[in-house]
Formats: structure tokens, C-alpha cells, sequence
């Protein structure tokens, strides 16, 4: 591309608050070479990431998306986006042409439309893929097709990548690790923890991201009742994000399966945090034990890059951030017993947790820095235009 060959790239993502895709794209949104291309994104709902974008310089549209959710999985909920996505391609197409996009980028695999408003447009689609779809064996297959007709895949983790190994036109999918988004303050622990209401002298276990069945906040409120974690008068877990709107009980669940253990007073849930900075800096230890496969979580690679002591599930892309014992710790998925026998570990051993933190601090901040992520979708965009 030239200086004076300036297109707009239309991206299509499925969310507006603050969480690991919606930091991402603005990451995307910001690191775009300016002098050759300039964003125009049309997100599914109104949120923080629309003035977060704004100030980045794009330019923003709300208006309803088809998106594939999980409690959509089934025929009626597959005919409801459907008819969703028709309705998707005429207009977002029509928007397309009039803005004379270079090409589409839609943000998230379970976001649909782009394929269709690409084609009638005329012009590339690239549809990023951020999602395992363990569990739906039923659908992948018929999913897995659809995707593959864009003009390139980049994955987030060889995990994803995986999904694609021997289907045709696999080369499509190319691994593009996501980087770290947030350049995040320093905050001094006991700041921290006094901003969160937290005793200084606690042993806080952390797990950051939208309450979720397979998140994995019941596997930590479950070793928190596990020997040595619990009534230990010290381990408190801080559950840091708001219920996805369509769970919304689970916080009460989680309060409840607590109660029943009988440590309560050691389970914090506030609600989505913005302080980033404050959590990774007041908490001990960062959990991600996730019950199905995390492609490339997010809260893994701040927290890491952040000097944490991470503990995570063992499958998904979590092992492409973390080498077990040297940069953190991984156990068996969905395991509240061996979570609690890890945490427990740590807590017993200030300086192990200090080790861990400073080698993933090193290890993630020069293998996800952010302008890599920048530098291959830039060529990936230069490749199609041209």
C-alpha cells in the first residue's frame, strides 16, 4: 500500500464492554497504519469499547448483529440467527460498498454477517478465529465449512488452529497470537488492596472474566472448600467480572455453593472491575481454571505480564503461555482438588510465587508484545488488497 492508497477496513464484532476480544480489537483498531488504511467497526451493542474506539479514531456503528451463542445451539436458535443473518447481509453490504471498503474483518468466529457482506461488497474477508468449539461436535463440521470461505483465518492459538487440521482449504488458518492490550500502571500492593477493600495481610486468588459455566469460578469456589484452602483464615478469591447476561443467577449460585461449603467469608464477587491494574497488583496468585479448552485467554497474558504467579486449567491455548513450573503452574481442567493443592503450595511459598511471576513477566512481554500482532495483520491486510 502506498501513502496515498487509504481504505477503510470494516470490522464486525459482537460485543462492546471491556473483556479479552473487546480489548483486542481496540489493540487492532489503534495499531492500524494510518496511512493506508482507517476502521470503520459496526459492534452489536452499545458499551464502554464504543467511546474506547472513538478515541482511537475510528468510526462506530451500533446495530444489531447475528451472533452464534451457545444457548443458540439448537435448530429454533439456529433458524433465529439465520434469519439474523440474512437481514445482516443486505444492509451491512450496502454499508460496505458505500464506504468503499478494502476488505472485512470480522473480530470474533461467532460473529456472523461478514462472510455475506463481504461477497457483496466484492472485496476480502478475514474472519478471526478466537474460539474453541469443544462440546458441539454436532455443528462443527457444517460451522467449520463456513468459516473456511473466508479468504484467511487467523487463529489465536495453534489450540485453534488445530480445529482447521485437515479440512480443506486448512491453509486458510494461520496461527496470529493475540497481544498484550492493556499497558498496565504499576499500583503498589497495599494501594491495591485497600482500593478493593481487601485485608493486607490475605493470601488473594484472582480469577478475572465474565461469570461463566465454563469460566471456571465454581471449580475455585469448590477448592476453596478443599483442604488446605479451607477456613484457613487467610485465602480469599476475588470472582472479578459481571454475570453474562444470559446466567444471570450464577453469581447467587456461586454465593450459595459457598455458603453450603461453608466459606463465604473467603468468596468476593464485585462485579466487572475496571481497575485492572489494582487486581493483578493486590492479588497473590491468578487463577484460570477453565472447564472447556480457553484459546488464548486474555486475563493469562496480562496477568503474567503483569508479574503474576498464574495457575491455569492444562488444556487450550493456556500452554502456549505458561510452561508448567517455570512460568506458572498448570493442572488437570475442571480439578477443584488439585487447585486447591496448587494454591495451597503457593501460599506456603512467598519466594515460588515471586520466581513464577518474574519469569512470565519475561517470557509473555517478549513473546506477545503488542506490535507483533500489529505487523502480521497489516501484511495479512496488504496480501488481500493487493
Amino acid at each position: 500500500m502506498t501513502a496515498g492508497a487509504l481504505r477503510p477496513v470494516l470490522y464486525l464484532h459482537s460485543s462492546a464492554g471491556r473483556y479479552g476480544a473487546d480489548r483486542q480489537l481496540a489493540a487492532i483498531v489503534g495499531g492500524l497504519d494510518r496511512a493506508s488504511f482507517r476502521a470503520i467497526v459496526v459492534l452489536a451493542e452499545d458499551g464502554p469499547l464504543v467511546g474506547d474506539l472513538r478515541d482511537l479514531g475510528a468510526e462506530v456503528l451500533v446495530r444489531p448483529l447475528a451472533v452464534l451463542r451457545r444457548e443458540l445451539m439448537s435448530a429454533a436458535g439456529l433458524a433465529r440467527v439465520g434469519a439474523s443473518f440474512a437481514a445482516d447481509a443486505g444492509g451491512l453490504g450496502r454499508l460496505a460498498r458505500l464506504h468503499d471498503v478494502a476488505l472485512v474483518h470480522t473480530n470474533t468466529s461467532v460473529t456472523l454477517g461478514g462472510a455475506a457482506t463481504a461477497r457483496i461488497a466484492r472485496v476480502p474477508h478475514v474472519w478471526h478465529v478466537r474460539e474453541i468449539y469443544a462440546g458441539f461436535d454436532r455443528w462443527w463440521p457444517t460451522y467449520r465449512r463456513l468459516l473456511l470461505s473466508a479468504d484467511a483465518l487467523p487463529c489465536v492459538s495453534e489450540a485453534v488452529r488445530a480445529q482447521f487440521h485437515g479440512a480443506p482449504r486448512d491453509g486458510r488458518a494461520e496461527v496470529v497470537p493475540d497481544g498484550l492490550a492493556l499497558d498496565l500502571p504499576a499500583v503498589d500492593r497495599d494501594e491495591a488492596r485497600r482500593r478493593l477493600g481487601l485485608d493486607p495481610d490475605a493470601f488473594v486468588v484472582a480469577l478475572l472474566g465474565r461469570l461463566s459455566r465454563w469460566k471456571g469460578q465454581a471449580v475455585l469456589v469448590e477448592a476453596l472448600g478443599r483442604a488446605p484452602l479451607a477456613r484457613d483464615g487467610r485465602t480469599v478469591a476475588v470472582l472479578a467480572g459481571a454475570a453474562w447476561r444470559e446466567d444471570p443467577r450464577l453469581p447467587e449460585e456461586l454465593r450459595g455453593r459457598a455458603a453450603a461449603l461453608g466459606v463465604e467469608d473467603q468468596l468476593r464477587l464485585p462485579g466487572f472491575v475496571d481497575d485492572v491494574a489494582a487486581l493483578y497488583a493486590a492479588a497473590d496468585v491468578v487463577a484460570v481454571p477453565s472447564t472447556q479448552p480457553d484459546p488464548l485467554p486474555n486475563a493469562a497474558l496480562e496477568a503474567a505480564a503483569a508479574g503474576c504467579c498464574v495457575v491455569a486449567a492444562d488444556h487450550g491455548g493456556l500452554g502456549e503461555i505458561l510452561r508448567n513450573g517455570t512460568t506458572g503452574l498448570l493442572v488437570p481442567p475442571g480439578d477443584p482438588g488439585a487447585l486447591a493443592e496448587a494454591l495451597g503450595a503457593l501460599r506456603d511459598d512467598p519466594g515460588r510465587r515471586a520466581r513464577l511471576g518474574a519469569a512470565a513477566r519475561a517470557d509473555v512481554r517478549a513473546r506477545f508484545g503488542p506490535a507483533a500482532l500489529g505487523e502480521r495483520l497489516q501484511d495479512l491486510y496488504a496480501r488481500l488488497v493487493a
